[in-house]
């Protein structure tokens, strides 16, 4: 089923999509679940991985449809060719000089070829459903809220993962990966009037074996990403006045960065800890709607 834009009256929610790989394809199941209970899709936002997911949603596709674009667009392609002199220029800094702002370890052309193949000129602002996807500025460290220009280059620059892709420059400024600010970015939704979330977000998974210096690298990034994770969901819960219900799913097999393959299996599990908390969020969902009557009655 569609997810479906928000209609004056009908029961709706805002959608966040955290980082998380391919392991984000558990927002397939997220919406499939809100479509046949009759929910809308008020706004969605998107954060690195999670930014391709939040566009489809957004234009108003399917979960068939999603879980295509997940099988075209996320593949080994993507970071299989090497970046030459982005190695040489890391190796020997003063021989082949090193700039920031087109650093990175792996070819970008592979995955914005992908990308501008599938998305083409469509626009962020055009979408069926508002969506905003997220960056980190590379300047100062502060999440950079995206909801207009192409979708594209914003889901690159919310992909730029460090050390792998360069930056992307987007007005005036030079932006890396979002998971960076926010691997979960609740306040994108909190910021626009968001009163109940449905946050979707994964951990980074810890390495079994550390038996280089890229899967040393690795546990590094799962230990910060995890704690960023769950220090600034802790705040936006504790801060704000929004209803958020996370949806975290706790997979049973352990899923590699290109496994998709377990694409459907990780949907079912989006959409079972979905289900799971239907109850509570059409409780939600019901007191928000008595209150918004309430106020219109007294005016």
């Amino acid at each position: 089923m569609n997810a479906t834009a928000h209609m004056p009256g009908q029961p709706a929610v805002s959608l966040v999509i955290g980082s998380g790989s391919v392991k984000c394809a558990a927002a397939i199941g997220v919406v499939k679940a809100l479509a046949e209970e009759g929910i809308a899709i008020e706004r969605v936002v998107g954060c690195s991985a999670g930014a391709i997911f939040a566009a489809v949603v957004a234009l108003g596709y399917d979960a068939k449809q999603c879980m295509e674009v997940t099988s075209r667009l996320w593949t080994k392609e993507l970071t299989a060719k090497r970046n030459t002199m982005g190695m040489l220029s890391a190796l020997a800094p003063r021989l082949f000089g090193f700039r920031a702002d087109s650093f990175g370890l792996r070819d970008d052309r592979p995955k914005d070829r992908l990308l501008h193949q599938f998305f083409g000129d469509r626009r962020i602002e055009d979408t069926q459903i508002p969506l905003h996807i997220t960056a980190t500025d590379f300047a100062d460290g502060e999440l950079v809220d995206l909801h207009h220009g192409s979708i594209a280059d914003a889901i690159r620059a919310s992909v730029a993962l460090p050390f792998a892709f360069a930056p992307v420059r987007i007005d005036g400024k030079l932006l890396v990966d979002g998971y960076l600010a926010d691997p979960l970015p609740v306040s994108v939704a909190i910021k626009h009037g968001a009163r109940v979330i449905i946050a979707v977000g994964f951990e980074s998974p810890y390495q079994e074996r550390i038996g280089s210096a890229g899967r040393f690298a690795f546990q590094l990034s799962a230990i910060m990403s995890n704690n960023l994770l769950k220090s600034r969901f802790s705040f936006h819960s504790i801060a704000h006045h929004s209803e958020v219900i996370a949806i975290i799913p706790e997979f049973s097999q352990r899923i590699r960065l290109f496994d998709t393959e377990k694409v459907p299996y990780i949907v079912e599990e989006g959409e079972k800890c979905t289900r799971a908390q239907m109850p509570y969020l059409r409780e939600l969902l019901a007191a928000e709607q008595a209150a918004a009557g309430t106020v219109s009655g007294r005016q």
